[in-house]
């Protein structure tokens, strides 16, 4: 893993969120998208070097909704950046921890993602992330 690519954190209501992390961080969001297959519609935020992403439920069963359900709106995930995450999740698999993905996947931001379980990373939710090269 090179770094911590970004910040995960699961909000109700995007728009609100926005104007919230704006004035936070003096700067607007970079980007909004939606990433149908996870159930989410996602917000980017550049502070210094490091990103944040606000993610808020599209549906009612989607992780996303369930985590706010259950806990809130708060830090939802820590997401890391790789070199090649087909090795990673290998090489973690072979380590003991328990995969959420087998396989990467489409996610926002242009990258290929796949999750971690918490129950095998301290109750914390670990993304993997390598960027798409087109």
């Amino acid at each position: 893993m090179r770094k911590i690519e970004h910040i995960g954190i699961a909000v109700k209501d995007i728009d609100s969120s926005n104007d919230l992390f704006s004035a936070l961080f003096g700067k607007d969001h970079y980007k909004v998208e939606d990433v149908e297959s996870e159930g989410v519609k996602t917000s980017f935020f550049k502070c210094g070097p490091n990103k944040i992403e606000l993610l808020q439920a599209t549906n009612k069963d989607s992780p996303i909704a369930k985590f706010i359900e259950r806990k809130g709106e708060g830090i939802h995930h820590i997401a890391f950046a790789v070199d090649d995450i087909e090795k990673e999740i290998e090489r973690l698999t072979m380590e003991g921890f328990e995969m959420i993905h087998k396989a990467p996947k489409k996610g926002a931001d242009n990258k290929l993602i796949a999750f971690l379980h918490p129950k095998s990373t301290n109750g914390v939710l670990v993304e993997l992330c390598q960027e798409i090269k087109e």
